[in-house]
């Protein structure tokens, strides 16, 4: 690991205005992540700045009945939280797939929106990879793709999203905060995270120097059925092949309100748009949740090895739609 200075500010402002007093400095919180990065060579910033004491790491009630999780919330912490195991199940159980005891005791909800793909490709500065890299190629295109993306690459990239909170924080609306010298502003979780297109280095549309100060759980899904489900190698400790949350609301024998993402599919939680058009005002009827998962399926272009990604993630989709929607559906 390179040599590095080592910063940790009091406020917020002042963690902004040290990165921008440094550029291509990091921010560090549980470091789980660029930690691991720093040691493969691929991180090898000049600056860390630690905002892992800033006052971001509490689980707050808000008047309209959303929640507010910091952004040094422990990922263990977050699955815990009474309030979310209540309210957002699928967010509890996304978290809890996520990783190992260990990690989560020292991961953050910040940390792990902005987490870097797990490809192989990418760790390895031997192999060329346009994310580490532009315009050195994707190594993955032709080579070793079993576990990449099969919604939304493009010619420059394939590597997946690995986080699993996020996936279901898209499905439930979620809102991520930011904070940076413009003020504060905030935007959609599902909106977050970039599609690779001829960029695929840029992996969120955060700006420089912004840090992430939380995430909004709004009220409007609060309470309602979510799940996660994950498809993986092993039964822990892996990162997904394939995985869905599903949120939804059922009145009158017709899906109302419904939300669904894809983990392990795409280069981000990939929001499944055209499923959710089909599904809303529908009857949850086996043929109708066929037919809105395979119209979102119907984009895939799965590489020579990746194909059984498609029918995973569809079997995935229909057994938590299934599995939401009979006890709460209204004959």
């Amino acid at each position: 690991m390179n040599g590095f200075a080592y910063l940790r500010p009091d406020s917020l402002q002042e963690v902004v205005e040290a990165y921008a007093a440094h550029p291509g400095a990091r921010y560090l919180a549980g470091g789980t992540n660029l930690v691991d990065l720093m040691k493969l060579g691929v991180e090898r910033p000049a600056v860390l700045i630690d905002v892992g004491r800033l006052p971001l790491g509490a689980v707050e009630e808000l008047p309209d009945g959303a929640l507010r999780a910091g952004a040094t919330v422990r990922n263990s912490d977050l699955a815990a939280d009474p309030r979310v195991r209540d309210r957002y199940p699928a967010l509890s159980q996304a978290l809890l797939a996520g990783a190992s005891g260990q990690l989560r005791n020292a991961a953050t909800t910040g940390g792990n929106l902005l987490q870097r793909t797990r490809c192989p490709y990418f760790q390895d500065l031997s192999k060329p990879c346009n994310k580490r890299e532009p315009g050195t190629g994707c190594g993955a295109l032709e080579g070793v793709h079993r576990d990449h993306a099969v919604l939304g690459r493009s010619d420059h990239c394939i590597a997946t999203h690995p986080s699993d909170m996020a996936v279901a924080l898209a499905a439930l609306d979620a809102e991520v905060e930011l904070y940076g010298l413009d003020g504060a502003r905030r935007m959609p979780v599902a909106d977050f995270h970039r599609l690779p297109g001829e960029h695929p280095e840029r992996d969120t549309e955060i700006r420089p120097g912004e840090i992430i100060t939380g995430v909004l759980l709004p009220a409007a899904t609060a309470g309602l059925p979510s799940a996660y489900r994950k498809a993986r190698d092993r039964a822990s400790y892996a990162f997904a092949l394939a995985s869905v949350a599903v949120v939804l609301r059922l009145a009158d024998g017709v899906i109302q309100q419904v939300g669904l993402a894809f983990g392990g599919l795409a280069h981000k939680p990939w929001r499944a748009r055209r499923a959710e058009e089909a599904l809303r005002g529908a009857a949850p009827t086996p043929a109708a949740l066929e037919r809105a998962v395979d119209l979102e399926l119907a984009e895939a272009r799965p590489l020579r090895d990746n194909a059984f990604k498609v029918p995973l993630a569809r079997n995935l989709a229909l057994d938590v739609l299934d599995r939401l929607t009979p006890a709460h559906a209204v004959a």
